[in-house]
This record gives C-alpha cells, sequence and structure tokens, in this order.
C-alpha cells in the first residue's frame, strides 16, 4: 500500500492549490518497496520537499522560542512524533539511493544522486534541530504554565526581571 500525504500551500492570486506526495513503503510490511531509477525524480522531489518542509518549520519553532507558551502540549507533541518519523525514514531513502547507484546510473543520474545525499545530510540535521527544539519548548506549553502556582510564576517572574539587568 502507498501512502499518500497532501499539503497545502500558500496560494498564488488564484487561491491556495495542494501538493499531493507520495511516500513509498508497504503498510503492513516493514520492507521497503525499492523503486526503479526511473522513479528518481519522484524521490528528489520527496527530498526537496521534506527538506523545505522541515526548514520552514525550523524557522517557525525558532520564532516562538522565547514565548514557548502560545503552543499547547498537542501541537508540540505531533511535531516530535512527525519529525521523529521523518528521521527514521532517512535510512530507507539513503539505502534507495545507494541501490541506484549500483544500477549504473548515467552522468546526469549520478550528479543528481550526490546532490540527494547532499541533500539528505541537511535534512538529518535540520530534522535533529526541530526535535531538539520542540524538546525545549515542549518545557514552557501553556498546560505547562496553567499548570505552575502562582507563587511559582512570581517566582519565575522576578528571575527574568533580574536576568535581563
Amino acid at each position: 500500500m502507498t501512502a499518500y500525504r497532501v499539503r497545502r500551500y500558500a496560494g498564488s492570486s488564484s487561491g491556495p492549490f495542494y501538493r499531493t506526495e507520495r511516500r513509498i513503503f508497504l503498510a503492513d510490511d516493514p520492507t521497503p518497496n525499492w523503486q526503479p531509477l526511473t522513479a528518481l525524480p519522484l524521490i528528489a522531489s520527496l527530498i526537496d520537499g521534506e527538506l523545505a518542509d522541515g526548514q520552514e518549520h525550523h524557522a517557525t519553532l525558532l520564532s516562538v522560542r522565547d514565548r514557548p507558551h502560545v503552543l499547547d502540549d498537542a501541537t508540540v507533541e505531533r511535531s516530535i512524533k512527525l519529525h521523529t518519523e521523518q528521521r527514521d525514514f532517512l535510512g530507507v531513502f539513503a539505502e534507495q539511493l545507494a541501490r541506484w547507484r549500483h544500477k549504473q546510473p548515467t552522468d546526469a543520474q549520478r550528479r543528481e544522486l550526490d546532490r540527494l545525499e547532499g541533500q539528505l545530510e541537511r535534512l538529518r540535521a535540520v530534522l535533529t534541530a526541530i526535535l531538539e527544539l520542540a524538546k525545549e519548548l515542549k518545557q514552557g506549553t501553556i498546560e505547562r504554565v496553567l499548570a505552575k502556582s502562582d507563587l511559582e510564576l512570581g517566582i519565575e517572574a522576578l528571575l527574568c526581571m533580574t536576568d535581563k539587568r
């Protein structure tokens, strides 16, 4: 079974548009469905798309780093779950690229495989940064703030004020 993921992207003047991405794997069988070399453009678009999405998500998380209370536990947990799954799937992408290297690719395909290997490393770094930041932000979500007593909040506020001096 092939899984599909639909993402909404900001639209042009004609409105929003959607892009469907295929995740190629068997849902009930842990053995990946290895693709022929002709699927290189599809896999390239998946890797490039995940990297772009990861970089955007990381930037979003960085923008709320100093105010994690704007996030809730469920949002942070979803982010951790999604990006952990993506990180775990990188090995499948890497194995697919390695298999294609043994299929006698053309020079252009070999250059694309080299580029994609670099993209995978960048994606791994972005996903690791997202997971580290999400775990940090999880400590200050709105649920965590609301669970504190007035005394704890007051002490934290005073400590923040003294730290700024």
